[in-house]
C-alpha cells in the first residue's frame, strides 16, 4: 500500500502542482526534482541507519513503520487544506453577463459571434474584471496585445487582459507551505522502506527468504505499480470541468474543479495510508501472537560461545548435542566452512 501511494500520488504530483498552484509544468517538475526527491532519499538513509542503530528487531522494525506510517498520513490530511480555489472562469463556473452557464459546453455569446474559437486547447487569460477567460478569442480580445476585449467590458479602456488565471487570494503562502509539507511528508513516509523489508527478512526461515523477497518484489509490482496509478487516473478525470474537442472528439481536460480535486486526490492517498496502517496493524498482531514461531527461531538468540565452546569436554559435549541451533547451524555449513569451525570447536 505504500509503494500504491508512491506509484499514484507521486505520478501526478507535478498535474496537480500546476492546476492547484497555476504553475507552469516545467516549473512543478523543476521544484519537484528539488525537494521532494531529495528528501526521499534522505529518508530511505536515515530509515536504514535507525534500524541499524537502534538494532530493532522484526517486531521493533513493524512498530516504527506504523509511527512512520501515522506520522505522514498526517501530513497527508494537511493538505485537504493546502491549495487554491478554481475561481471565476468564463463560460465554466460563471457565465457570460447575462448568458445562461452551460458547464462543459463552449460558450457561444454575442461578444465572441465573429470569433472561431478553437476548444482544442487553451491559454488562460485574467481580464480586468478578475474574472479567467479560457483564451484570448473567448474573451473577445481583437488585438495580439490583449487589449479591446469585448467580453470583458464594453469600455475600451477597461477591456484588457494579461495572460494567465487570475491569482487567487492567499495561493501563493498556501503553496510555500505545501512544499515544506511535501518535503517532510516524503522524508517521513520513505523511513519505512527499511523496516518493511527487515520485517520480512527475519521472519521467513532462511531456506525461503530469497523466494520470498521474490515474491515481495513480484506482488509490488503487480499491486502497487498497476492498479494506483489507473484509480488516480480516473478519479482526477471525474473533477474535469471543461473538456478540449478537436474534430468532434474528446481530448484532454483544459480546466479541472481544484476543490473537487484537491479532495478526491489526498482522499485516495489517505485510504491506501490507512490501509497500509492496517495491514501493520494486522501484522504487528500475528508476530506478537506467534512470537516463538515467527521471530525466536530466525533472530540468532544463540550466542558464539554457545555455538563453539573453548574447550571441549565430556559435559560440553552433552550440552552441545542438545543444542539444537548449534547442530543446525554446522548442518548448514558448505563442506569448507565445516572443516575450519569443526577445528575452531576442538
Amino acid at each position: 500500500m505504500e509503494i500504491g501511494v508512491v506509484a499514484g500520488f507521486a505520478a501526478f504530483l507535478g498535474k496537480y502542482l500546476e492546476q492547484q498552484f497555476n504553475l507552469t509544468t516545467s516549473s512543478a517538475n523543476q521544484l519537484l526534482g528539488m525537494t521532494a526527491i531529495p528528501c526521499a532519499c534522505l529518508g530511505i538513509f536515515l530509515g536504514g541507519l535507525l534500524v541499524k542503530k537502534l538494532n530493532l528487531s522484526a517486531l521493533g522494525a513493524i512498530r516504527m513503520a506504523m509511527l512512520v506510517n501515522l506520522i505522514s498520513t498526517a501530513c497527508y490530511v494537511s493538505f485537504l487544506f493546502l491549495g487554491c480555489d478554481t475561481g471565476p472562469v468564463a463560460g465554466v463556473t460563471v457565465a457570460y453577463g447575462n448568458e445562461t452557464l452551460r458547464v462543459g459546453e463552449k460558450p457561444e455569446v454575442p461578444c465572441m459571434s465573429n470569433c472561431n474559437c478553437y476548444t482544442s486547447s487553451v491559454s488562460p487569460v485574467c481580464g480586468s474584471n478578475g474574472v479567467t477567460y479560457l483564451s484570448s478569442c473567448f474573451a473577445g480580445c481583437t488585438t495580439t496585445n490583449l487589449t479591446g476585449c469585448t467580453c470583458i467590458s464594453s469600455d475600451s479602456e477597461m477591456a484588457t487582459a494579461v495572460p494567465g488565471k487570475c491569482p487567487s487570494p492567499g495561493c501563493q503562502e498556501a503553496f510555500l507551505t505545501f512544499l515544506c509539507v511535501i518535503c517532510a511528508c516524503c522524508m517521513i513516509g520513505s523511513m519505512a522502506q527499511t523496516p518493511s523489508v527487515i520485517i520480512l527478512i527475519r521472519t521467513v526461515s532462511p531456506e525461503l527468504k530469497s523466494y520470498a523477497l521474490g515474491v515481495l518484489f513480484l506482488l509490488l509490482r503487480l499491486l502497487g505499480f498497476i492498479p494506483p496509478p489507473l484509480i488516480f487516473g480516473a478519479g482526477i478525470d471525474s473533477t474535469c470541468l471543461f473538456w478540449s474537442t478537436e474534430c468532434g472528439d474528446k481530448g484532454a481536460c483544459l480546466l479541472y474543479d481544484n476543490i473537487a480535486y484537491r479532495h478526491l486526490y489526498v482522499s485516495l492517498a489517505i485510504g491506501l495510508k490507512v490501509t497500509a496502517f492496517i495491514l501493520y496493524t494486522t501484522t504487528w498482531y500475528c508476530l506478537r501472537k506467534n512470537y516463538k514461531k515467527y521471530i525466536k527461531n530466525h533472530e540468532g538468540y544463540t550466542t558464539p560461545t554457545e555455538l563453539f565452546p573453548s574447550s571441549l569436554t565430556m559435559d560440553n559435549m552433552k550440552d552441545g548435542s542438545q543444542n539444537p541451533n548449534r547442530t543446525k547451524f554446522i548442518y548448514n555449513l558448505e563442506d569448507h566452512e565445516w572443516c575450519e569451525n569443526m577445528e575452531s570447536v576442538l
